[in-house]
């Protein structure tokens, strides 16, 4: 018991005699009083409990420590034919991984899973023939850690279920184009991850082997209720998928997909300065942003033609024009700008608008608009497919934009 624990005591390294452990709570433990530091022992013939006390589950201890060097070992012959290993559960740091990787010269599959992994390091001249690479549940740091193991040339299934991305990203590719990281993925799993933004799954087209991709249970899946949809708008916005969840990406499916989006977006396209003659189709970047894939379904397709858009929204921009006022209410050194914006304008691409003015990623983007007629009532810009106009936004109203 420790009346008062040193700061940040939760995760420290303690040694009690001549034995080391590791702080796993720090917490009052009824019916006793005071605070109570449970700690998991590096022995494990050491503790009396797995971090239950009188049918509570305070912390829980890892199934399989292991003791790693802290510097770089000599590389032997032991482990020269080893393919698969597995120290999933271990407390193995990456740049523990990275110092054994020498003597690993033939592994191909790498199961990293509950480690504490938050950061990792490039491996430069290691790791080279890994064809599998499991993270899952590592709260990684951010997204812009897998660029550090993006150029492994062999990588072909990247597991991360569970890590805590809220995006993906790859910036040395433009719209359109492919990455040069991650040459051969062919499989990649992102499920129970915090990916909310449809911009990450078009960054997923940039992959130029992707074939496989498990995406269940991320927030971007709630912005279309029909699961039919949802599976279409993934399927046509990254081309060379075949196999989405674990279900297969037939022919027509995919031509359905690519067709129907095509359809969907077009008075979008047209609004944001698309057009059927190719020397003055110039649609703008915050479009090509929100749908990369768009002009080369163009090409594949054709362009969609009046007769199959006039089901969808007027053409023509007249008197679709809102004039909007958008504020930032918690920063008040951001001045109100107006804004004329079209009705059929997506969130998405208001957000992608707001990037501009503000530099802020629309993923961190938090919109909502209050009403001119309806004084303090506030209502929140949920879904970044739909237009403005789904949220019956009228001339004069206030675009309230937070992060």
């Amino acid at each position: 018991m420790a009346a008062s624990p040193p700061s940040g005591a939760l995760g420290r390294r303690v040694l009690c005699g001549t034995e080391y452990a590791t702080v796993r709570y720090v917490g009052c433990v009824p019916p006793t009083a005071g605070i109570w530091l449970g700690v998991e022992w590096d022995n494990p013939q050491r503790g009396k409990h797995d971090g239950t006390y009188e049918g509570t589950q305070y912390f829980k201890c890892n199934e399989n420590k292991i003791k790693f060097p802290s510097t770089s070992t000599s590389v032997s012959g032991v482990f020269s034919k080893l393919r698969i290993l597995a120290l999933n559960q271990t407390e193995v740091t990456w740049t523990e991984v990275l110092l054994c990787a020498p003597g690993w010269p033939a592994l191909e599959e790498l199961y990293l899973t509950s480690n504490n992994i938050a950061v990792l390091e490039r491996p430069d001249n290691v790791l080279q023939t890994l064809k599998l690479l499991d993270l899952s549940d590592n709260q990684l740091l951010d997204g812009n850690q897998l660029h550090l193991i993006g150029h492994l040339p062999r990588l072909e299934q990247l597991i991360l279920r569970n890590t805590g991305i809220s995006s993906i990203h790859f910036p040395d590719a433009g719209f359109g184009c492919k990455t040069k990281m991650f040459p051969a993925l062919k499989r990649l799993t992102i499920n129970d991850n915090k990916i909310s933004q449809w911009s990450s799954i078009n960054e997923l087209d940039k992959l130029p082997s992707l074939r496989s991709l498990q995406c269940h249970n991320n927030p971007f899946m709630d912005t279309e209720k029909n699961p039919e949809t949802l599976r279409q708008l993934i399927i046509a916005k990254i081309s060379q998928l075949e196999v989405l969840n674990k279900s297969e990406i037939l022919p027509a499916e995919r031509k359905g997909a690519e067709l129907d989006y095509r359809k969907i977006f077009g008075n979008d396209w047209l609004a944001a300065g698309g057009n059927w003659n190719p020397e003055k189709n110039k649609p703008s970047e915050e479009f090509l942003a929100a749908h990369p894939r768009y002009p080369s379904l163009c090409l594949k397709y054709g362009a969609p033609e009046e007769g199959e858009l006039k089901g969808q929204q007027p053409l023509t921009l007249k008197n679709q024009l809102l004039t909007l006022t958008i504020k930032c209410p918690e920063k008040p050194e951001q001045k109100p700008v107006e804004k004329k914006l079209p009705e059929s304008m997506t969130v998405q691409r208001v957000k992608g608008l707001l990037y501009r003015l503000l530099k802020i990623p629309g993923s961190e983007l938090k919109l909502s608009y209050e009403s001119s007629k309806l004084e303090g009532k506030e209502v929140e810009l949920d879904n970044d497919l739909k237009p403005l106009q789904f949220y019956s936004i009228e001339n004069g109203d206030c675009v309230l934009v937070r992060w």
